[in-house]
Order: C-alpha cells, then structure tokens, then sequence
C-alpha cells in the first residue's frame, strides 16, 4: 500500500488524540511577505473571515473565499448524453478573486479557458459508493488503521511516537458543543472518533440507513480518486471546478448569482442560526442534505455550494495562482492542472490536495466558503464529517465509453 493512503497521520493526527502538546498545533498569522510560496499562507483567520476548520490540527484547517458571474467564448455542446452527468461547454473565464472579501490563496483573479467536459450532476451519494466497494472490495483511509511508520513519515522531525493504543481506524466527527465557544479553536466542535467511517458517519453505532442519496462523506483524496477510475472517471481539475460551479455566470458572487443568502428559503445547506452550538436548521438539515435538495446552478449541476467540501484533483498550493501567473506572463491559461506538488504551510509534511465548494459548517459570520473562488487544501488521507466529492470525464473518454456501450447492446 502506497505511503499516505492511512488514516489522519502525523502532527494532525497526534494532536487529535492529544498526543503532542497544542504548541505544535500553532498556525501562522497574517504573513507580511511577498514570497509566492507564503503569500497565501494566514493561518485560522484569513482575509477578515475564521475558518470552521481554525485552530485544529494543520492537518484539518481550510480556507474561505467568494466568486464571480457569466462566461464567454463557450465550445457547442456534446452531442452524447451520460446518464447522471451534465455536459459543460469550454469556455474562458476570471478564476480567483481580487474582491476585499477574498482571501490571500485566492489570488490574483487571473483568466482560464477549460475545453469542454462533463461533470457529475451531484455530489457521489452513500449508494453510489456502496456499489463501488461491493464491486471492488475497497477499504477506505478511515477504516485502516495508520501503522506508527506511515505516521511519522508525515510528522515534524522531533516528534515522539504516539502511543500504541492510539493507532486505531478512526476519523474527525463534528460535535456540536451545547454552549457558545471561542472561535478560535476548532477543536471545541471537532472530535477524534474511533469507528467513524463513510457507513457509520458518527461512529459506532450510528448509520447511512435511509440515507442512500445523501453525499458519501469520511472518503480521503485516495478513496475519491479510487472509485473514480472505478467508474471510468476522474476527479476535476480546480480550473474545471470553479469554472461548472459559476454556472455560466461572470459577476456573481454565488453560484446562484449576487442575491444574499437567505435563512428564509436557503439556496444551499449551509448553518443557520449561531456557529457551532445553535443549527436552526431552517434549511430542514442538521448534517448533510439529499441530493437535489436544493436548486441547480445554470448548468443544471446540484451542491456546488454547500453540503460538502469536494476533493480536485490538483495539489494545493496557497501561491498557486501567483506562481501561475509568473509562469505564463499574464497570458490566458488554458487548462491548467494544478502545481507539479503541494505545498501546505498549515501542514507542511503531508502532501495536500484541493477542497472546493464549501459545507454544511459554513456560515457567513464565520465562514463563507460556499463562493465559488473559495479553495483549501487537505492532507490527501484525511476524510471528515463534511468532506465529499464528485467525479468529471473529458469529451474523448466520454466518446470512447459511450462507443463501447452501443457496442454492448449490439
């Protein structure tokens, strides 16, 4: 088994079961340097707005930001049709944000053209992924546990090894605290929780039963990527991502356009009410929502804000755009694929994949991660309550597959 594909390793994972002192969870602050591989890097409070994610373990910090509105210069539509999946016409579009709301890893706003490719219409739900490991057997990060080598392969040089008893299959549950708390530790509403899995959310004794079309949640990068090629698929690239979340929009600062979020008929499952002790709910979900739950975006694809954070394909890198731009001179990128490797300053020994698309967690006095700019990255062997993903095929596997399944039927 490749190194990383365990549980919640290293420094992160230490901290979680208390194993290292909170020192070693320390963040970094707003950071003054004009580096490119510090420019984005500021720690739990980025660009005015807290993190839910603040003040854990490195490994589970994330990041906030907002979007934009309609694309120019789109490709004609794929003439097959996929079952499950939308077709999204190429096309060039800002990807980032230079707004004052925007954080540092979001930035500059720089112009991308993506050729076309289809997207799944919704996050992959509990049965999909059931029916991935019946067919595979697959056994996901969160039901292995870590050994001691694969986690200090990802520890701080220095670090002791945890206790023996600690290394157990587990994952980070949200647990609500029963009173109002300080948002500057994340681990008031997070819990290191043995037996927490993609079947058993909050652990032992809980279950997906009746939930077959809610998102697969507790899945790492590696799981993702997994059931992906698994079903003759991938995961998104982050030009991809942003560039289906917009919707066909070029100014809007949600996928659904400029009108501000509403308690009263929520556009997406987000927290209403007080974060992280009061959820009204008013959206009708305390945790994750079924799929279709709430309305499209202009592309006719569902939860691209919201519900869950989804795994890209791409390394995570804070600079990342600068660095991109520095590249190419300024010039429009086309399909652009992410850094050649991570790098992670919250959690700079585990390599780090992209999030996008904000959760259930997000509130806009604490967080406002469901824009479609907002990026974060997480360790790749990490899953949690409130992270997901949905797959993409480009236009020629797309042919390709759909050629062998008249083939089939003949």
């Amino acid at each position: 088994m490749k190194m990383g594909e365990k549980l919640l390793m290293g420094v992160a994972f230490a901290i979680a079961i208390g194993w290292l002192p909170r020192a070693s969870a320390q963040t970094p602050g707003k950071e003054a340097s004009d580096s490119p591989h510090r420019a984005a890097s500021n720690g739990a409070r980025t660009g005015g707005h807290a993190s839910c994610c603040a003040e854990l373990p490195p490994r589970f910090l994330r990041a906030d930001a907002p979007g934009k509105e309609k694309n120019t210069h789109r490709v004609a539509a794929s003439s097959d049709k996929i079952p499950g999946m939308v077709w999204i016409p190429g096309g060039e579009f800002v990807m980032g944000n230079d707004s004052p709301a925007a954080q540092r890893n979001e930035q500059p706003a720089h112009r991308v053209l993506v050729d076309g490719f289809w997207m799944d219409a919704t996050e992959v739900t509990n049965a999909e992924f059931r029916r991935f490991v019946e067919s595979s057997g697959h056994v996901t990060t969160a039901e292995r546990a870590p050994t001691l080598e694969e986690i200090m392969a990802q520890a701080a040089p220095g670090t002791l090894p945890p206790p023996k008893e600690a290394l157990v299959a587990a994952s980070l549950v949200f647990t609500p605290p029963n009173r109002a708390v300080p948002l500057d530790n994340a681990r008031s509403w997070w819990s290191w929780t043995p037996g927490a899995d993609w079947r058993r959310p909050e652990g032992v004794g809980s279950s997906i039963r009746g939930k077959d079309d809610h998102p697969v949640v507790h899945v790492s990068w590696f799981d993702a990527a997994a059931y992906a090629k698994w079903a003759g698929k991938r995961l998104p690239t982050e030009a991809e991502w942003e560039y289906a979340a917009r919707g066909g929009l070029v100014a809007g600062k949600y996928s659904w356009g400029n009108a501000p979020v509403s308690d009263e008929e929520p556009q997406a499952n987000i927290w209403q009410g007080e974060f992280p002790h009061k959820n009204l709910k008013t959206d009708g979900f305390d945790r994750t929502a079924p799929a279709k739950s709430f309305a499209s975006n202009g592309y006719g694809l569902y939860d691209m804000a919201g519900n869950v954070w989804e795994w890209c394909a791409d390394w995570y890198h804070p600079a990342a755009y600068a660095l991109r731009l520095e590249e190419t001179k300024g010039k429009v990128v086309v399909n652009p694929r992410g850094p050649s490797q991570s790098f992670n300053p919250l959690d700079p020994y585990a390599p780090s994949h992209v999030n996008r698309g904000g959760s259930f967690l997000c509130h806009k006095s604490y967080c406002e991660a469901y824009r479609p700019s907002a990026r974060r990255g997480t360790a790749a062997d990490t899953g949690m309550s409130h992270i997901g993903f949905r797959c993409v095929r480009s236009a020629s596997t797309a042919k390709t597959e759909s050629a062998r399944q008249d083939l089939e039927r003949k």
